[in-house]
């Protein structure tokens, strides 16, 4: 049985020094595929050998810039060693390559908010539908942009259904934008009260 023919059954055992010995062998052929490299990423992340896993998976895309999974664990790889803004790139890729990809557009949503990409993590929203967490970012990006018509109307729709209240009300905590005034004794400038 030839190297890559044992490789799912060294995987479905655990064996993972021996997939990772077949892999690299594979991997130093001058024409490896990009999912070469992927499984080699693969393995040694299951391995506990997280070392080379994002150098690996820098090579699948290398090899195949459309490789869409590769550009999303690319991605978690980035944030598991605080590299936030290179995770939420390569969280974007793997959105455009693959739109319909609910979790890269979560994990970009969520980056991209902590971030302060406003657009970015409203238009990543837009594509979970009105899922809560969604909805909130989106009021949340809606009200730091300034479009407060739309800020209003999610409020609204977060508000409306009862299950929402606590992301709704997480989500007011949050916003920049306050009914609060500017002046935090709440006297005019020339000392009455503010109406």
């Amino acid at each position: 049985m030839s190297g890559l023919a044992k490789l799912g059954h060294l995987i479905a055992a655990q064996d993972w020094a021996g997939a990772e010995a077949v892999l690299r062998h594979e991997a130093a052929r001058e024409d490896a595929p990009a999912p070469i490299f992927y499984d080699l990423a693969k393995v040694l992340e299951a391995a506990g050998q997280p070392g080379e896993v994002a150098d690996w998976l820098t090579r699948a895309i290398a090899r195949d810039p459309g490789y869409a999974v590769a550009w999303f664990d690319l991605g978690r790889v980035r944030l598991a060693i605080r590299q936030p803004e290179e995770a939420r790139a390569a969280f974007a890729k793997a959105l455009a390559l693959d739109p319909q990809n609910a979790d890269a557009a979560r994990q970009l949503m969520r980056l991209a908010l902590r971030l302060g990409h406003w657009e970015e993590a409203s238009n990543a929203a837009h594509r979970l539908g009105a899922e809560p967490e969604a909805l909130a970012t989106r009021y949340r990006a809606a009200c730091e942009l300034g479009h407060l018509e739309e800020a209003d109307h999610l409020r609204n729709a977060l508000l409306h259904d009862p299950a929402n209240r606590a992301t709704a009300f997480e989500a007011l905590r949050r916003v920049a934008r306050t009914d609060a005034p500017t002046n935090p004794s709440g006297l005019g400038e020339n000392g009455a009260q503010d109406g």
